[in-house]
């Protein structure tokens, strides 16, 4: 497939996007998402992120596998998620879950420093691999386990996490700069909202559901 080609289903990807975000618009409370991450999104070539073999499916508004049993996001909840952070150009940004590295990529092409946690080594050496070749020079990714955040870069202005925990963990919160915004999907498979969590001037949390999502479980490292 040429590169026109994935460039107009990218566009209609956006469209798509635009209109399962009207379709939310109660939950959301606005039907559009920001014009900057609507564009971010057009840009960020979500074909270069999943598996050769499902490159004809990049631009379907669904989830997809990637490997070691995980997936890359749906466009609309890594659109949704990235809208609802807020970003602004030179933010610093933990992101927990790399996985290949197409959200980091979006978080990227908005101009923002991301520091990116992978518990599993193999997904970080090939997302490291795929930012590095579309030129994402402004991203770090680790090996670790990201409910313990990435303490000696924080704090950050916003934290994303693409994985749920049973609820949020407490050095994420603890690295999450006052003024600063994190979202994060939480609870057990049947029950996870999609949270935006905020944290004040005076270090107050405040946390809303946004919407049911259904996420991967955040795991945590083998024992020993």
């Amino acid at each position: 497939m040429s590169d026109a080609e994935f460039a107009a289903l990218r566009q209609r990807m956006v469209a798509e996007i635009a209109v399962h975000t009207v379709l939310q618009t109660g939950r959301l409370g606005k039907a559009a998402l920001s014009r900057r991450v609507m564009d971010a999104m057009a840009r960020v070539p979500r074909h270069m992120f999943v598996r050769q073999d499902l490159r004809h499916l990049a631009y379907a508004d669904s989830p997809l596998p990637s490997d070691c049993g995980k997936t890359i996001s749906q466009p609309f909840i890594v659109a949704l998620m990235t809208d609802l952070l807020d970003l602004q150009a030179g933010d610093r940004v933990l992101e927990v879950g790399t996985g290949w590295g197409y959200q980091t990529a979006v978080l990227a092409e908005l101009g923002a420093q991301v520091f990116s946690v992978e518990l599993i080594a193999a997904l970080a050496e090939e997302a490291r691999r795929r930012l590095a070749a579309q030129g994402y020079a402004q991203v770090q990714v680790r090996v670790g386990d990201g409910r313990a955040g990435w303490p000696e870069h924080a704090p950050y202005d916003r934290i994303i996490v693409s994985a749920a925990p049973d609820w949020v963990p407490v050095p994420l919160l603890e690295q999450l700069k006052p003024g600063g915004r994190m979202v994060i999907p939480a609870g057990v498979a049947e029950t996870q909202q999609l949270l935006l969590i905020e944290k004040d001037a005076a270090g107050r949390l405040d946390s809303r559901a946004v919407l049911p999502v259904r996420f991967s479980a955040l795991e945590e490292p083998e024992p020993g």
